[in-house]
C-alpha cells in the first residue's frame, strides 16, 4: 500500500506533457467516393464555407495542421448534410492520417481530410 501512495505521490510531481503546437489552414482538400458508380473528386474547401459532393453538402469550419509542417497531419472539423435534410449526418473532428478514427458512416458517399490549405 505505501507503495502506491510513492507511486501516486511520484506522478502527481511530474510535470504534463507539452501539447504540439497548431496552426490553423485557410481551408481544406477533402476526397469523396461515391460508392456507387466508383467516382472519385477532390474538392478544395475555404474555412466557413461548403462544397457538394451529390446529394452531400460539406461545410467546413477549421482545419489545423503541426506548426511548422503544414504538409503534417491535417485535423478538420467537418459538418456533412444530405441536402434534403436538416439534420447532419456527420459533424465533428476528421483527421487526415486516420480517416476511419471518426469518419463519415454513409450508405453512398465517403469523405476524407487530406490536407489543409495554408494560402
Amino acid at each position: 500500500m505505501r507503495f502506491l501512495a510513492a507511486l501516486v505521490a511520484g506522478l502527481i510531481g511530474v510535470a504534463p506533457v507539452m501539447a504540439q503546437q497548431v496552426s490553423t489552414g485557410q481551408g481544406a482538400l477533402l476526397r469523396g467516393l461515391d460508392k456507387v458508380n466508383g467516382q472519385v473528386s477532390d474538392m478544395e474547401v475555404g474555412a466557413g464555407g461548403f462544397v457538394e459532393l451529390g446529394r452531400l453538402e460539406i461545410a467546413l469550419k477549421e482545419c489545423r495542421y503541426p506548426a511548422g509542417n503544414p504538409s503534417g497531419d491535417a485535423y478538420a472539423y467537418l459538418t456533412i448534410r444530405e441536402k434534403s435534410n436538416e439534420t447532419p449526418v456527420y459533424e465533428g473532428w476528421m483527421i487526415a492520417s486516420a480517416p476511419a478514427l471518426n469518419g463519415l458512416d454513409h450508405a453512398r458517399y465517403d469523405v476524407w481530410v487530406m490536407r489543409c490549405k495554408t494560402n
